[in-house]
């Protein structure tokens, strides 16, 4: 009797021995913080952080592209280890491989892991650290209270850290930083284009089809068809457009009005009031159409990986789409509307719009609205209605849509109505647009059980 009671204390103490040395995060209570941890709202929260800095920071469309797409690819990939239907981009974006990889037999909370790497490249990325400061300095707290345990929330921070590294050191190889301080020079030949008031800015990233793309063969792979040529035939294709923008710029609806503001998008309006000048700071369109993503995902209750899977693919698309658009503007250089309208119709004539400052044809609103509309009806389906209150805030009303196909097309026609592009600018981009909507869906394929068949 003795001998057998000697026995099963002693086992029952190896027992609790065993048990004692388990990593906190094993087992069950693993599954229960992991779940409360793939709160997509957190994801959510931490991209509008980086939207609301990119605006304070005055990031042009192009460059907060850049920012987007990087911050989101590696919030993806560090996603991607606990979620087995999704699948890395190593190998798949253009000179990307495969980042670090968790260490096996350990614990990772990956919804932590991803955001920090997000948050980790944005903050590099961007200029006011102060924002992410005060931001970190309760989020994190936020997974303890879900009971992450501490070693796993240091060693999935870790794993984060290293992923948003290898994300970072990627970014720092696309040509970005060469691209720097490089000015474009105004030739003043017939038809290119000039600087427009109020402000009479500079070319906005003339070099941006240097930077590298992430899903296209090259920047020029969906050139659009040549623009109609400068002269002044009235009969012209030419004089055709630049006399419709001239007729619905006098004669806008209150309609046409709203679509026009609604999808302005402008991240840095000047304002004229006599000797005084003035800026309003909004959103990017890059920034608009990934909120409607966060609009949606909400109205859907998207899971996290889902939600992370259209920020990645969409930020893609977006940044490929500027790549796209910019090439066209600084091959073709072609004149604003406004600047022939003043010179040869009417000097008083203004666009309801501010015209930006760089070349017109192609729209990139009509080209980065049709690649994220692409991608948004792949991560969500085609025809998600949904009702867009990006920028109320700004003073931009609220409007609903049955697709976002359909919203891409009302960005389309409003830079017409906006009067700062011709109708062939507008419908050429957003051609383009689709195509690299599905360049983006045919390469970046995230998911293991379900591929995009190739065009």
């Amino acid at each position: 009797m003795f001998n057998k009671s000697f026995l099963l204390i002693s086992v029952a103490v190896v027992g609790l021995l065993i048990n004692a040395c388990k990593p906190k995060g094993n087992g069950a209570d693993a599954k229960v913080y992991n779940a409360k941890a793939a709160d997509p709202e957190l994801y959510h929260q931490s991209v509008e952080l980086l939207t609301d800095v990119i605006i304070h920071d005055i990031f042009k469309p192009p460059v907060a592209s850049r920012i987007y797409a990087y911050s989101n690819l590696a919030g993806y990939e560090a996603m991607v280890p606990g979620f087995p239907d999704y699948e890395s981009l190593g190998g798949k974006l253009k000179g990307f491989s495969a980042g670090p990889q968790p260490e096996k037999g350990q614990d990772y909370c990956f919804p932590l892991a991803s955001t920090r790497a997000f948050l980790k490249v944005a903050r590099t990325l961007t200029f006011s650290g102060d924002f992410f400061d005060k931001y970190e300095k309760t989020f994190y707290a936020k997974y303890k209270e879900m009971g992450v345990p501490e070693d796993v929330m240091e060693r999935s921070m870790a794993y984060g850290d290293s992923v948003a590294a290898h994300v970072i050191r990627y970014s720092g190889k696309d040509k970005y930083k060469q691209t720097r301080g490089i000015r474009f020079t105004v030739t003043n030949l017939p038809g290119t284009w000039v600087p427009t008031p109020p402000a009479y800015a500079d070319a906005c990233e003339p070099e941006w089809n240097k930077i590298r793309a992430l899903t296209l063969d090259s920047a020029s792979q969906f050139m659009p068809p040549r623009p109609p040529m400068y002269n002044h035939d009235k009969n012209s294709e030419f004089w055709k457009e630049t006399r419709e923008v001239y007729e619905i710029g006098k004669k806008l609806t209150e309609e046409q009005k709203r679509i026009a503001w609604f999808w302005d998008d402008n991240p840095f309006v000047m304002n004229v009031m006599g000797h005084v000048m003035f800026a309003n700071k909004k959103m990017t369109p890059g920034g608009h159409w990934l909120a409607i993503h966060t609009t949606v995902s909400r109205k859907t209750k998207a899971s996290f990986e889902k939600s992370v899977e259209g920020y990645a693919l969409g930020s893609i698309a977006l940044l490929d789409a500027f790549i796209c658009s910019w090439d066209e503007k600084y091959r073709s250089v072609k004149v604003r509307p406004e600047t022939v309208i003043n010179a040869e119709l009417d000097p008083k004539w203004q666009p309801f719009l501010q015209t930006p400052p760089f070349p017109e044809y192609t729209s990139g609103h009509s080209t980065i609205s049709a690649a994220a509309a692409e991608v948004f009806s792949f991560v969500h389906g085609d025809n998600v209605t949904f009702t867009d209150s990006t920028e109320y805030k700004h003073g931009h009303g609220v409007m609903s849509f049955n697709s976002f196909r359909e919203a891409a097309l009302m960005a389309n026609i409003s830079r017409l109505y906006g009067g700062i592009h011709y109708r062939s600018g507008c419908f050429e981009g957003n051609k383009c647009g689709v195509k690299i909507g599905q360049q983006v869906l045919r390469i970046a394929q995230t998911r293991r059980k379900e591929k995009v068949a190739a065009n």
